[in-house]
């Protein structure tokens, strides 16, 4: 069981209103700090251990510094992600750029930037050869286990049937390849699991690297230098759900550590994750307004916030907690669908959920918004993107993105030629 609360009283959250409309998204600085340091230390007996924040998950460079200051770097996918590392001042090794279907100038400006290159494919051996003239000196690959893991879910799929990474046979000639062609560090990675909340299967994935580190030493004679284990930590997003237990996944984790690199002889692995749901999405709530209500053959509340402000639900059918402001400890005996305003009816934060009775007005907060939330915004029917805030430990409210306007919307349109 988790409790969801909320980091602000009701009084607090008027007078942000007051100053910032809703909807918008706010974090909480003091949340996310705690929950990254205790993550941290529970690897605390791992050599070099690093998390890498997966830019995807909440891309502001507000939140990336906060991140910064506690010794996490920075998982980037994308050239505007690459661009942000750049701003806030992170470069190096302190990012690893994990892409698919990679055009060269993302690639060049990772190696420009010094980034680990992190190796979707096979033939982008070839692709950065051709391109860059010669290949870097450290190089990661990303591993596709297929059918011998197990897992997948809605948000990354089947392993067989995911379009990311390279087959244990590919792996193994990467590395043959690479190290006759300049590459002498040698990284290893995959992202096989999304939202676990059980740490076995997180153990597993740890357990089939070590092996697969193993495997590369065998085949190649290559000790690969780091692990990263990609993402996949899990939110408790319904109240009856357990978030993970850090401390016990790292137990579990360095035991298979030491029993498969130790035991085996292999010279000592940095390990990584590149975590971003479970860094900032309990931290992360959307605020919005109840503005309407509508009885047909069901009843709905209708928010000025739509799915342009929070996708998950639509899109993959996610629970995302709702605490109506003020009735927390009112009766849930009203039953609604909590719905946006977009023309699609799948535009809806909660389908039949037992409520409070909902008036208009009626401040609704959004739980565990805080990744994959702004983020996955878009502009369907014209909708703005709305602001990002952070709460401060001392309770001072900083805009982080102020909210789009109509010029914003329009800014790449040339309406004189009309």
């Amino acid at each position: 069981m988790n409790e969801k609360k909320v980091p602000f009283t009701g009084e607090q959250l008027e007078s942000i209103i007051a100053q910032y409309p809703t909807p918008f998204h706010i974090y909480d600085a003091k949340g996310i700090v705690e929950n990254i340091r205790r993550f941290i230390k529970a690897f605390s007996w791992a050599k070099d251990f690093k998390e890498y924040f997966a830019v995807k998950a909440t891309p502001n460079p507000y939140i990336m510094r906060l991140l910064q200051k506690e010794g996490v770097g920075a998982d980037c996918s994308s050239l505007a992600e690459l661009v942000l590392c750049e701003k806030v001042g992170i470069t190096g090794s302190d990012i690893i750029f994990s892409s698919n279907d990679t055009p060269y100038e993302e690639y060049a400006k990772a190696l420009e930037m010094g980034a680990i290159i992190n190796l979707d494919d096979i033939t982008h051996i070839a692709y950065i050869e051709k391109h860059n003239g010669r290949l870097p000196e450290r190089l990661c690959f990303r591993y596709n286990p297929g059918s011998l893991k197990e897992g997948g879910n809605t948000i990354i799929g089947l392993p067989e049937e995911a379009k990311y990474g390279m087959t244990q046979d590919q792996i193994i000639e990467a590395v043959m390849y690479c190290k006759d062609h300049g590459v002498s560090h040698f990284g290893l990675h995959t992202m096989v699991v999304s939202n676990e909340l059980d740490i076995n299967g997180l153990i597993g994935t740890a357990e089939l690297m070590f092996d697969l580190a193993l495997l590369v030493k065998e085949k190649t004679g290559v000790e690969v230098e780091f692990i990263d284990f990609g993402g996949g930590i899990g939110v408790a997003y319904k109240p009856e759900q357990t978030p993970v237990d850090y401390e016990a996944l790292s137990a579990g984790i360095k035991k298979a550590y030491e029993e498969k690199i130790e035991g085996n002889g292999h010279s000592p692995i940095s390990l990584a994750f590149e975590c971003g749901r479970m860094v900032t999405g309990p931290y992360g709530y959307l605020v919005a307004t109840a503005i309407h209500r509508k009885d047909i053959y069901k009843h709905y509340i209708g928010l000025d916030a739509c799915m342009a402000n929070l996708m998950r639900p639509a899109l993959y059918g996610s629970y995302h907690h709702i605490t109506v402001m003020g009735k927390e400890q009112a009766p849930a005996d009203h039953v609604y669908d909590v719905t946006g305003s977009l023309c699609e009816n799948n535009d809806k934060f909660a389908i039949d959920r037992h409520l409070p009775k909902i008036d208009i007005g009626d401040r609704i907060v959004i739980h565990d918004a805080g990744a994959h939330g702004h983020a996955m915004g878009f502009n369907y029917n014209g909708k703005l993107r709305s602001a990002e805030l952070l709460l401060h430990e001392d309770g001072r409210v900083e805009l982080i993105r102020r909210a789009e306007t109509l010029d914003d919307l329009f800014a790449t349109l040339d309406f004189s030629k009309l």
